[in-house]
């Protein structure tokens, strides 16, 4: 049996809470990738198996913005994010769960993208859980996605309702990163189960509430594991600084303001291809090989271009062979059927 790190006066058991997510989630060996590479010690934390309408990494998130919405006795959720929002359809599958309400914004955040995207992925699994959506014509813009999320809630209290929002910019606190540092927390008692030491953790890094909640949760818990994490909406330049923000907010919320410092924020840009929702040739590939090699099933968006980045770290040698390296698998399953068309533009050929 695997021996909890959390104790009584471990300051996350402080925070309302709203069981969500199957947890904790399995630690599986990358056997086909090891065998390939010669590192002897990859894993990959299956995040894609929390359950809740199709898994993945937002369940932890919304496990902690849920339980502060029914702490403040709200009947409404609302929730802003692209049109194939994984953060989205997992807000709409817990507001059923928990009897609540939920309103989604659909942001118009990735260009391109072919006609058809309410009759397939995650699109079609909001529709089919019955939840109310505003499509918001602007895609880049946190401040104006949030006011407008912000004014449909002023018009639902106007209404006697009682909403709960979700912000998406990092002016607002990090509840959902509290999640990750459930998820690092299991990740070390796991390793520490393997008998094998933790060195470093590879992560999508997009919002930062994982990346900032792995960074904080690794520390908190007395881990100097390394934490790379893969740029899938933004420049490093960016997101270096809206990481190390979110991570430091996070501190304070565990009561220990300095419990990050500068050097613990890493953020790699190098797979990011042409911005959010916009997959490489490197992506796609890298696709291919989690699904041929170690049959997991990624996506396009987030867990394909962080898949790739691990690879890549790989074959520049820079993850240590002396402990184990842990992928964090995030999820967005249904985000693959969104985005089939890709799978002619990129050739992709089966193994003859």
């Amino acid at each position: 049996m695997i021996e909890t790190l959390r104790r009584e006066d471990d300051a996350m058991t402080t925070f309302p809470r709203a069981q969500l997510a199957h947890a904790p989630t399995p630690l599986d060996p990358l056997s086909a990738i090891m065998a390939v590479t010669g590192h002897p010690h990859l894993y990959v934390k299956r995040d894609d198996l929390t359950g809740l309408a199709m898994g993945g990494n937002k369940a932890r998130q919304l496990e902690y913005y849920f339980g502060q919405a029914l702490h403040e006795g709200a009947d409404t959720v609302l929730i802003t994010g692209a049109v194939q929002s994984n953060f989205a359809r997992q807000c709409a599958a817990a507001a059923r769960k928990l009897n609540l309400k939920c309103e989604i914004q659909l942001e118009d955040r990735v260009s391109d993208m072919p006609t058809g995207q309410d009759k397939t992925g995650n699109f079609l699994l909001d529709r089919i859980l019955g939840v109310k959506i505003h499509r918001f014509p602007v895609g880049e813009d946190e401040n104006a996605a949030d006011e407008n999320l912000d004014r449909i809630a002023d018009e639902l209290r106007a209404k006697g309702a009682k909403p709960f929002v979700i912000h998406l910019g990092a002016d607002h606190a990090p509840l959902g990163a509290l999640g990750y540092v459930d998820c690092a927390r299991e990740i070390i008692e796991q390793t520490a189960e393997l008998d094998v030491p933790l060195k470093a953790v590879i992560v999508a890094s997009g919002s930062a509430a994982s990346h900032a909640g792995i960074v904080g949760g690794l520390r908190h818990y007395g881990s100097n594991a390394i934490v790379h994490g893969i740029c899938v909406r933004r420049a490093a330049e960016l997101q270096t600084p809206r990481v190390l923000k979110r991570s430091r907010d996070l501190a304070k919320m565990l009561g220990h303001p300095d419990l990050v410092q500068d050097q613990d924020v890493i953020t790699n840009d190098a797979f990011i291809g042409e911005g959010y929702g916009k997959p490489t040739a490197g992506t796609m590939a890298a696709i291919e090989k989690a699904a041929r090699a170690e049959t997991l099933l990624l996506d396009p968006v987030y867990s394909g271009k962080s898949f790739d980045g691990l690879l890549g770290l790989l074959a520049e040698g820079a993850l240590p062979k002396d402990g184990a390296c842990v992928y964090i698998h995030t999820g967005g399953t249904p985000g693959l059927f969104a985005y089939s068309h890709l799978w002619d533009t990129f050739e992709v050929v089966a193994d003859a």
